[in-house]
């Protein structure tokens, strides 16, 4: 039994009633649902052109249906009524029981016009159903504060209102922490809070928690770049790292070796992984904080900075049946995300997808994902070859790192599987000779590899700011024919938004090499890196300087940006 409306409002009338989107807008997205080949939702559509947020299209969705809207936190629901449902029910369809009120069970779900569900929910649940609309993000990052609730951080939202000045402790007060008491000591927890709290917020990577002879510092890295941000008081740092050592369960008594541990935490209903590492050092232990947010990560392709063509043939090359398709790039361009992003499009109930990884950045539904083990001879190799007896469809490799897990990896994508896996090469070509290089004959990695992906991320220029500006001719030249005719070029100034730097946010630039026989023919004779990048210019391979002077050409990042990104190659 559910509340409900006589009159069915459409939701793009209600959008436009709100102020949300305007009539154009509403309008150029059912153009594009209408020309879309699959079944997509208007509010899809609309999220994907930018016009709107999910919680908007919640909210709409909402007053259409005449059921209440509803900002979940963990503290909102009732704990005693979760188990209500199955816990696997509430993962698969997206919705959470929040209390009880006699017979009345008060439900949030993404779809308040989806009856069938709420049927269905009325028959397990044995009572009447109350419908209250909420998003997916919410209701999964609330659900997941209830799993193993002792290992979980929860972040409050008045954090919001804090600054790093709150913060600031007397010598007095920083006399009074005692390193074994940090687990319950209010100014080192709020303060851990506000550092992964204040990162988040601005899009950081990583903390840096770094101790001098006299003082702390503590560093975020964003778009690729440290800046540090502030100074607790240096004796605060012990227990700073003791307190992470706590929530991260590493041992606390342990200051000479380095260690490694991960925090769940939950903020603002939304979950946070974090990855910690300690290492010793002459004035205490460095601690690195590494962030991983899903809303970062799990990205459509086309977000990713994929130009229109390149998008269709890597399209292409990831729904092939089989082979080995090789993401490459050095440490921090993008290879994860560009993974997840790829096996997040393929996933569907009727494919087996399974990862290794070292270690599982983030938990993606309905994949099977396993994190290697070392210390108990649980490698790359051994998951891989183990994998290949469970009937899988898509495997996911994290990385090859040993002749051993390519020769595998190599063998599954000839056996009928597809593999994607990353390597750290320069450019797309220089992935064949590596995989020689690793020990694997030059006829299976022509019979095997589909296509080669090479990655770099550039910064982009903030939307606030932008401004005209003149380079110099010398950098001009190194931009080649591309930007020849180029007359106007952009840059940002620098603003509060940007934190003065000019760039916000980050995005790819991409060179694809498809294998097709004439340079299948190549690797088998063996022929030198030179002549297999001239058969892929000559089959109009982009090349990473190629792509990045487009998105200078469209005013996303500078010339600058694509020149230092690619002049490895």
């Amino acid at each position: 039994m559910v509340a409900t409306t006589i009159e069915r409002l459409r939701l793009g009338d209600v959008l436009v009633r709100q102020g949300v989107v305007t009539t154009e807008q509403v309008a150029a997205a059912l153009a594009a649902q209408r020309q879309s080949a699959q079944r997509r939702l208007l509010g899809e559509i609309l999220i994907e052109m930018g016009s709107c947020t999910e919680d908007d299209i919640v909210n709409a969705l909402a007053q259409s249906f005449g059921v209440p809207y509803a900002l979940l936190t963990p503290k909102l629901i009732d704990a005693s009524v979760i188990d209500t449902l199955p816990r696997d029910f509430l993962e698969r369809h997206k919705v959470l029981p929040l209390f009880k009120i006699r017979d009345m069970l008060t439900v949030a779900m993404t779809e308040p016009s989806n009856m069938f569900l709420i049927d269905e929910m009325a028959t397990l649940a044995k009572c009447q159903i109350q419908v209250v609309a909420a998003s997916a993000r919410d209701i999964v990052g609330t659900l997941e504060t209830h799993v193993d609730t002792g290992k979980v951080f929860v972040i409050d939202d008045i954090m919001d209102n804090l600054s790093a000045d709150d913060f600031a402790l007397s010598e007095e007060q920083v006399e009074d922490i005692s390193v074994e008491d940090v687990s319950d000591h209010s100014p080192v927890v709020k303060l851990i809070n506000y550092l992964v709290f204040d990162a988040v917020r601005q899009n950081a990577s990583d903390i840096h928690i770094e101790p001098d002879d006299n003082e702390t510092r503590v560093r975020y890295r964003v778009d690729g770049t440290l800046a540090e941000m502030f100074k607790p008081p240096h004796r605060m740092h012990a227990a700073l790292v003791s307190r992470l050592k706590i929530m991260s369960q590493l041992d606390i008594s342990e200051r000479r070796l380095p260690q490694d541990g991960g925090i769940h935490v939950m903020m603002q209903g939304r979950p946070i992984d974090l990855r910690i590492s300690t290492l010793p050092g002459p004035h205490g232990e460095k601690v690195v904080i590494r962030i991983f947010d899903d809303r970062s990560t799990l990205v459509n392709l086309e977000k990713l900075g994929f130009e229109g063509d390149m998008l269709v043939e890597f399209r292409r090359l990831i729904a092939a049946p089989n082979g080995v398709l090789l993401v490459t790039g050095p440490t921090g361009s993008g290879k994860t995300t560009t993974l997840y992003s790829v096996l997040n499009e393929l996933n569907s109930p009727e494919v087996n997808i399974s990862t290794v990884e070292d270690p599982i950045e983030f938990n993606l539904h309905g994949i099977n994902q396993f994190q290697t083990n070392e210390k108990i001879g649980f490698t790359f190799a051994t998951a891989l070859r183990s994998l290949l007896r469970q009937d899988p469809d898509i495997i996911m490799v994290g990385e090859v790192r040993d002749p051993e897990t390519a020769a595998i990896a190599v063998q599954a994508a000839l056996t009928g599987h597809l593999v994607i896996t990353t390597l750290h090469t320069n450019d797309a070509a220089s992935a064949v000779t590596r995989l020689a290089n690793v020990g694997i004959e030059p006829y299976l990695v022509a019979a095997s590899v589909v296509g080669i992906l090479a990655q770099r991320l550039v910064r982009k220029i903030c939307t606030h700011c932008r401004e005209t500006y003149t380079p110099p001719e010398p950098l001009r030249r190194l931009g080649g024919s591309a930007i020849a005719d180029l007359e106007t070029f952009y840059r940002g100034r620098g603003c509060p938004k940007c934190r003065g730097t000019g760039f916000q946010g980050r995005i790819g630039i991409y060179e694809l090499l498809s294998v097709n026989e004439e340079i299948r023919e190549l690797i088998i004779s063996g022929a030198a890196l030179a002549e297999i990048r001239a058969a892929a210019a000559r089959n109009n391979l982009s090349t990473l300087r190629t792509d990045g002077m487009k998105k200078v050409r469209a005013g996303i990042t500078t010339l600058e940006e694509v020149i230092q990104a690619s002049e490895d190659r």
